[in-house]
């Protein structure tokens, strides 16, 4: 008998706990309850659910996050529970969850980033991409963090998506932020921004650019702004034209074409408030101050090697750029999660389809998906096709999963009555709802809580009005 045919003839339904409702999560909800027979329980430590779409998209691309209305209608289905403000690792165990729970999926995102590991990394005005990312979008991990934009000169690290959202967050007038739904403590502090020069530092050449073609345009039109670069460093050498001649790199050459727009303004005078500097082939070798960030040091590099790794050209000599900012977006990195082997070098819980090992051996009933099981790479909907396959996995598996029936939550009262106060999908959407009366008030799309306490307190108050109205 397969593994559906054995799911059909189940008496009692499969019960499989999720740990993360960011995209993987839910997508990995999906597959499952494409199946009848089947009770799936998502938990998250925070109170809202949606992962990175909410705390990790730019306020300016509500676009894209319009996918949560497809995470919504998951949420919606039978046999779906959402239990939100649990701590896996703290108020239950992964042990708890795998004895409640016929499977368990760890969907929790790589939350962290990867460090630089140069001198000064950890001066006071160095920061994380995700700090400042997650700053403005009213995460509420990231809201005591503390940018100070009484600088003229920001440096940001890296050339991909991530590092195009910080360098358009900071170029962008205010104006055009207010009515997005950027958090309004973040919008006070970045109206009185003095920076003026955002200079983009690229390890790699414009040919290796990790920016998608769309978000590299787009820096080419923030208002009051001029996207620059030097046309000599738009001369491509052998190995990047013969990179450029793969097929499959077409988005490459979109984004060379980009700079080149950006070269072509380099000798034009422009009005422009705000300048962005693009750079390529360079290093950073250390972050200079004593009590804070006054300059970082750069190294010339060169393109080398079948994988086209940056190689610091011998005898190069190092340049200083003076800033009093410094964003380091150079990829995020998986956290280990607590009873769950960890790779620490590739950042991911070691796997096969999905299946977490222990070793060379699968792990009876523990699954991963998403950024934690592949590493942080893709869009959104990669993550689809890659929780799909876990779900496959775990299909596969029904015959080999312990028998007979599992409690699910109702065996972890106990543990989970540590929890200040489970929140439920129900719960978030009264959540929801005041978040977009709030906004309303302000001209915005919603504005968001960024305590977990406030969001308790927020939820508590409605809900005994709501229980006032009925009585009366």
């Amino acid at each position: 008998m397969d593994g559906m045919a054995a799911l059909a003839t189940h008496s009692n339904p499969l019960r499989v706990a999720i740990i993360g409702s960011g995209p993987s999560g839910f997508y990995a909800a999906e597959a499952l309850l494409r199946r009848a027979h089947i009770v799936v329980d998502m938990f998250d430590r925070l109170p809202t659910p949606f992962g990175l779409v909410r705390g990790g998209v730019a306020p300016d691309h509500p676009k894209i996050k319009q996918v949560c209305l497809v995470y919504d209608r998951i949420a919606r289905s039978p046999g779906f529970s959402f239990l939100g403000n649990v701590t896996v690792g703290a108020e239950v165990t992964i042990e708890q969850l795998r004895a409640a729970y016929h499977a368990v999926v760890i969907a929790c995102g790589a939350s962290t980033d990867r460090r630089l590991g140069i001198p000064g990394e950890g001066l006071p005005g160095s920061h994380t991409a995700t700090e400042f990312v997650g700053w403005y979008n009213g995460h509420p991990d990231y809201q005591d963090c503390r940018f100070d934009f009484a600088h003229d000169t920001a440096v940001i690290v890296g050339q991909g998506n991530v590092a195009a959202d910080v360098a358009r967050i900071l170029a962008t007038p205010v104006e055009c932020l207010r009515t997005t739904d950027i958090c309004e403590s973040a919008v006070e502090v970045l109206a009185g921004s003095r920076v003026r020069d955002i200079h983009i530092i690229g390890r790699r050449g414009p040919a290796q650019a990790k920016f998608t073609s769309v978000e590299l345009r787009e820096l080419g039109k923030v208002p009051d702004c001029v996207a620059l670069c030097d046309p000599d460093d738009l001369r491509l050498n052998a190995t990047s034209l013969n990179e450029l001649a793969d097929p499959r790199a077409d988005e490459n050459k979109k984004n060379v074409e980009i700079f080149r727009t950006f070269g072509a303004n380099a000798g034009t005078p422009t009005p422009a408030i705000r300048r962005l500097h693009f750079h390529f082939l360079q290093s950073p070798t250390r972050i200079n101050g004593s009590s804070c960030v006054t300059s970082v040091t750069l190294v010339g590099n060169e393109l080398s090697g079948p994988k086209f790794e940056q190689v610091a050209i011998p005898g190069s000599d190092c340049f200083s750029l003076p800033c009093g900012l410094v964003f380091r977006s150079v990829g995020y990195q998986g956290v280990r999660l607590p009873g769950v082997a960890f790779d620490e070098r590739g950042g991911i819980i070691p796997n096969a389809k999905g299946r977490c090992l222990d070793g060379n051996k699968a792990i009876p009933g523990l699954y991963v998906t998403g950024w934690i099981k592949r590493g942080p790479s893709g869009l959104i909907g990669t993550n689809r096709a890659d929780s799909v396959e876990t779900v496959a996995s775990i299909f596969e598996d029904i015959l080999s999963l312990e028998p007979g029936p599992k409690p699910g939550a109702n065996a972890l009262r106990d543990a989970l009555g540590r929890s200040p106060r489970i929140v439920s999908y129900k719960d978030w959407q009264t959540i929801d709802l005041s978040e977009r009366q709030r906004g309303q008030q302000r001209g915005k799309p919603r504005e968001k809580f960024t305590r977990v306490a406030d969001m308790i307190e927020a939820l508590d108050r409605l809900l005994q009005r709501e229980s006032i109205a009925s009585d009366s």
